[in-house]
């Protein structure tokens, strides 16, 4: 395992080992961020589900209320004047069976992919391509929908999906250190308290087991899950 930087390990022997207030995690991060660009701050929660079991998965979106500072550059499969509704609200990308087609054969210049029921026959052999990088649609996600317009539109204005993995752990990011701490604990609160929300009926004992804060190159901070969730 290679062994972490001079300036990671200056940054984490910053943070002291106990649970941090969300809010002061925050100030944490910000304050020991070292690199020259900037860093998206991401929220990990390990949960005590099985998502081996179906009736344990964890998986939602949420529109982040400042968003995640990210440009999304969205496109549309549909058809007739699906096409005309998705070009008006903003799509970059929009196509029909052509745009299936280029996919397939390589393209994936866009961030986000939302397509119409009825197109769902053709982007469906699209999965060895879309599924491995998270880009294929799905109706629990809002990405297989009649109204493109409300897709698009909450893709642009910062939705961010998040699921479980398959050792139980969620990775969201919740904005960029340029936010300030303000921003970053309203977007952050807004995640934790979907994942609550999205608590399986049959996961038993603790539902967050632990939580942690970090940006892109930072070290993580361990948030009091306790004090989080209440």
């Amino acid at each position: 395992m290679a062994k972490p930087g001079k300036k990671y390990r200056a940054a984490a022997a910053k943070i002291e080992d106990r649970p941090y207030e969300l809010k002061d995690a925050l100030t944490v991060v910000k304050d020991t961020a070292y690199a020259k660009f900037d860093e998206t701050v991401e929220v990990h929660m390990r949960l005590g589900v099985d998502p081996r079991h179906a009736d344990q998965m964890v998986r939602g979106t949420i529109v982040l209320p400042h968003g995640t500072g990210k440009t999304m550059r969205v496109a549309v499969i549909a058809g007739g004047e699906k096409i005309k509704e998705a070009e008006a609200a903003g799509a970059e990308i929009v196509g029909g069976d052509e745009l299936v087609e280029k996919i397939a054969g390589g393209f994936l210049d866009f961030d986000a992919l939302v397509a119409t029921p009825d197109m769902m026959k053709g982007v469906g052999r699209l999965g060895k391509v879309l599924g491995p990088r998270g880009l294929m649609p799905n109706p629990k996600t809002g990405t297989v929908t009649f109204d493109v317009v409300k897709a698009i539109k909450e893709i642009k204005a910062g939705k961010v999906e998040y699921r479980v993995d398959k050792t139980g752990i969620i990775h969201a990011p919740v904005g960029k250190l340029s936010f300030g701490v303000e921003k970053l604990e309203e977007n952050a609160k807004a995640l934790i308290d979907a994942v609550h929300k999205a608590k399986p009926a049959t996961a038993k004992g603790k539902y967050v087991k632990t939580m942690y804060i970090a940006s892109t190159m930072g070290p993580s901070v361990t948030l009091n899950t306790t004090s989080v969730e209440k």
